[in-house]
Order: C-alpha cells, then sequence, then structure tokens
C-alpha cells in the first residue's frame, strides 16, 4: 500500500491513540520516574551510552517526518513548507546539536526507555506529518492569520527559552562529568524545570500555527509527559540541596 493511502486510512486511529497514550503516560509518570538522566538507577536491562541513545530515539522525528512530507500532495506547498522547516529546526537541534553537546560523563540510557521513545516518535511523526504533508489544508493566506503568526512564534520563543535553559544546565558540569549543581539565572528564577516548561510552549505554538487536532495531540502529549517529570526534578533537587530556593516551582511560575 502507497504512503498516500496509508495516511488517510490510519490518520485518525493513530491521532486517537495518541491521546489515549498520553492520558496513559501521564498517570503512570506520576508513580514512575522514567531512569534516565539524573534519575538513572540499575534493573531496567540492557543500556547505551546516553547521547547515542538519544540520537537514536529522535531520529525518526526527523528522518520518517521528510519521508512522509515529501510524498504527500502538500509538498511543494508555501505554509506546509514553513511548517515542515519549523519542525526541522526544532529536531535537527534535538537530534543532532543537543545530544553532541551534552555533558553525560558515563551516563547510559535503558534500551526499553530507548525503544519507547522511538515508537512515540514514529507514532507522533506519522500523525503530524500526515496531517502537514497530506490531510491538511493551507492556503497562503494562512501566513497572516493570528493563529499562525502567534503560535510560530510562541514555537520560536520556546525553543530559545529551551535551548538557553539547557546551556545553563551545562554550563554547571564540567567537560567529562555529569555531576549536577544548583541551577539559576533566566527561567530559573522562577521554576525548577524551565528547558520542560519552553517545550511546552513549543508544542503549544505548533498547535496553534498548525490548527490542527494533530498538532494539538503533540502539545497534550508533551505535558502529559513532561510535567510529572518536572515534579520529579524538582523533588530530586530539594532532596540533593539543602538550600535549594524555597520559592522556586517545579515548572509554572507561582503555582505548580
Amino acid at each position: 500500500m502507497e504512503v498516500d493511502q496509508i495516511v488517510p486510512n490510519w490518520h485518525s486511529i493513530a491521532l486517537g491513540v495518541e491521546y489515549l497514550l498520553a492520558a496513559v503516560t501521564f498517570v503512570v509518570l506520576l508513580y514512575v520516574v522514567a531512569p534516565y538522566g539524573r534519575h538513572e538507577r540499575p534493573g531496567w536491562g540492557p543500556t547505551v551510552p546516553a547521547a547515542l541513545g538519544w540520537m537514536i530515539m529522535e531520529m525518526p522525528a526527523v528522518v520518517l517526518f521528510a519521508a512522509i512530507f515529501f510524498s504527500g500532495p502538500n509538498r511543494f506547498a508555501t505554509v506546509p513548507l514553513i511548517l515542515l522547516c519549523l519542525w526541522q529546526f526544532h529536531y535537527l537541534n534535538r537530534t543532532l546539536v543537543f545530544p553532541l553537546r551534552m555533558r553525560t560523563g558515563d551516563k547510559r540510557m535503558p534500551v526499553v526507555i530507548m525503544g519507547l521513545a522511538i515508537c512515540f516518535n514514529v507514532l507522533n511523526t506519522f500523525v503530524n506529518a500526515g496531517w502537514i504533508g497530506h490531510l491538511g489544508t493551507y492556503t497562503n493566506d494562512w501566513i497572516y492569520d493570528p493563529r499562525f503568526i502567534f503560535g510560530a512564534t510562541l514555537f520560536l520563543l520556546g525553543w530559545l527559552g529551551n535551548t538557553h535553559s539547557d546551556s545553563v544546565l551545562r554550563k554547571l558540569r564540567r567537560p567529562g562529568k555529569s555531576e549536577y549543581g544548583i541551577p539559576r539565572g533566566g527561567l530559573y528564577r522562577w521554576v525548577s524545570a524551565p528547558n520542560y516548561l519552553c517545550e511546552i510552549v513549543e508544542w503549544i505554538g505548533w498547535a496553534m500555527a498548525t490548527w490542527s487536532f494533530a498538532g494539538l495531540a503533540f502539545a497534550v502529549y508533551t505535558a502529559a509527559n513532561l510535567v510529572p517529570r518536572a515534579l520529579s526534578h524538582h523533588e530530586w533537587y530539594k532532596d540533593r540541596f539543602t538550600d535549594y530556593p524555597i520559592e522556586r516551582k517545579a515548572i509554572i511560575p507561582y503555582l505548580l
């Protein structure tokens, strides 16, 4: 079956699965902290170097998205091409630049975590690339629509905040080491996980710019995945550092 047949036939099912997966992920992560990064721990089976695992698990979002997009009827349309660029702007950084700059020391990632992330990225890529490249209808006038302008702006601001917050964390560690300190400055003045907050903002912007249930599904899943992890980070910081700022929240300034 050709891709241009697969997408219409399976897109609505995949979309529903992603919303359901968001709900399941949120509930599970409230009770189980995913064992990678600062929460790395034994007992989760074979592992790979953290940076390598990150690159492998994010790669479908780059390669598969492009393949699905360019197999669709929207591949030469202006607005879908702009949306493609926004997506790749984020994921080329996340897949190649970010892991190569990580200071993980000897940290490793369980293969099961990498595998689960690959499965999600395949699903999410199919949902979003299928919509942008095949099913969505965008005229050139959409570029001037306030929803697109605000959404694209929010996406870029979220990206900037995300990369700046990652940079603050990276500078806390000496090259080749993976020890942690208390991050300060920027959005860390208010929350423990501004990188997660800004990534959620990014995909809310994507949902607005695409004005689609596909984009919304990704924004919902991102929040379902990152809010519980931000709460875990916040508790980790408070347990590890006796002088951790008491006024700092986990992910939403002044609230959560």
